[in-house]
């Protein structure tokens, strides 16, 4: 345990959290859109066990994940570098977080989506939860990978993610919120994930890049926004396209 004296670890610890919770503000809403079909006094349940399903389908895919990368033995070999399952998930988890960010701003700026419109009808609580078990599974693998790119200890990943679904069951609509008016904090999230990615693959490829570059990266760019936000004051931040938009029904 003596990694919990380390300022590194705790470090980590809230700057995953962080990313996990701005990361999670999708998940947060697609979740609320489903459980709106549900009758008004099942909604807060709907809602609430949507993000403790998030989380232990998280907490699953991540210990599966750590163990795939505690396999040292090389697989195979390329060009005589040999390729453990660990180097496979780095790699692979690398590529899809930059394919994930990248498509992510692409349709945050790019794409203009049609507004969804609200439900009208009322839907039973079991098919509404089995939805929000699939979109669940969606939204936890780019959750994962984030951790195990950030974090070096596993029971740092599982408390950062125990944190941030705690923190978004009881703030999720505040969180919502301040993303929404200061849309370049998601932009600058999904700017760390291509960060993160990269940083993956070059381990994946026997590179190893120290975590601290990683941090100083992001404090340095959350620094300047926090500026950046101050200097623009109130004015009119630019408005995402939002996938999740609704029109009142």
């Amino acid at each position: 345990m003596e990694f919990l004296t380390e300022p590194a670890t705790w470090l980590s610890l809230i700057t995953l959290t962080a990313m996990e919770i701005v990361l999670g503000i999708d998940n947060v809403i697609f979740i609320s859109i489903l459980v709106d079909k549900l009758p008004a006094g099942q909604q807060s349940k709907g809602r609430k066990l949507g993000l403790a399903l998030a989380l232990i389908l998280r907490l699953a895919l991540l210990f599966a994940i750590t163990w795939v990368m505690g396999l040292t033995t090389p697989l195979f070999s390329i060009l005589d570098k040999g390729f453990t399952g660990r180097d496979l998930i780095l790699l692979g988890g690398g590529l899809f977080l930059i394919v994930k960010a990248t498509r992510e701003i692409h349709e945050n700026l790019e794409v203009v989506h049609e507004a969804h419109k609200a439900p009208s009808g009322r839907a039973a609580f079991g098919i509404v939860l089995v939805q929000i078990l699939a979109l669940d599974i969606v939204f936890s693998l780019d959750s994962v990978i984030t951790a195990v790119g950030m974090a070096q200890h596993i029971s740092v990943m599982v408390v950062a993610m125990v944190v941030a679904v705690g923190v978004m069951l009881g703030f999720s609509g505040a969180i919502a919120a301040f993303v929404m008016r200061h849309p370049s904090m998601k932009m600058l999230a999904l700017s760390f994930l291509l960060l993160i990615g990269v940083v993956l693959i070059a381990d994946g490829m026997g590179q190893h890049v120290g975590k601290g570059y990683i941090y100083f990266a992001m404090a340095f760019s959350f620094g300047v926004e926090l500026l950046n936000m101050r200097v623009r004051g109130k004015a009119a931040p630019v408005s995402l396209h939002n996938r999740f938009d609704r029109e009142p029904g």
